[in-house]
């Protein structure tokens, strides 16, 4: 099977997707009280301990071993990653997602699918803002920038 396109819909693998990450966020709520935030997960972990900082790493663990089983058994040529503009680059759109996501006071995990399930207000602006950055951005790098 040939690689698929990242602009190509594919509904079934979308609904399956969003369905497993719906429920392990429901899990973790209804486990641990939680939001599954991942950047309030990773952020505040290095100054929890015990079981506060078991769910966590369970919960990143979780993230890491699901990847690498959709990488290994899911379908050939299913995750097709190419570097287009360098380590530096990919260095520097981390770290300004990371320095987003503490403005923003979470990230698309706990505000887009946590937070609109809560009905919280906050969530839904966060989330408009993150699509509209995120449009923006795509406008001025492919269309403007030509890259």
């Amino acid at each position: 099977m040939p690689p698929i396109p990242a602009t190509e819909f594919t509904p079934v693998s979308a609904l399956l997707g969003g369905l497993l990450i719906g429920l392990a966020a429901l899990l973790l709520m209804a486990g641990t009280g939680r939001i599954a935030g991942i950047s309030g997960i990773v952020g505040n972990l290095p100054e929890t301990r015990g079981a506060e900082a078991g769910w966590r790493l369970l919960f990143l663990a979780g993230l890491l071993v699901g990847a690498a089983l959709w990488v290994h058994a899911g379908p050939p040529g299913a995750v097709a990653v190419e570097l287009v503009g360098g380590a530096p680059l990919l260095l520097l759109a981390g770290l300004l997602v990371g320095a987003g996501t503490r403005l923003g006071s979470g990230c698309t995990s706990g505000h887009g699918v946590c937070g609109i399930g809560r009905r919280s207000p906050r969530s839904l602006a966060a989330t408009a803002t993150f699509m509209a950055v995120a449009a923006l951005t795509v406008y001025l790098v492919h269309h403007l920038l030509g890259a």
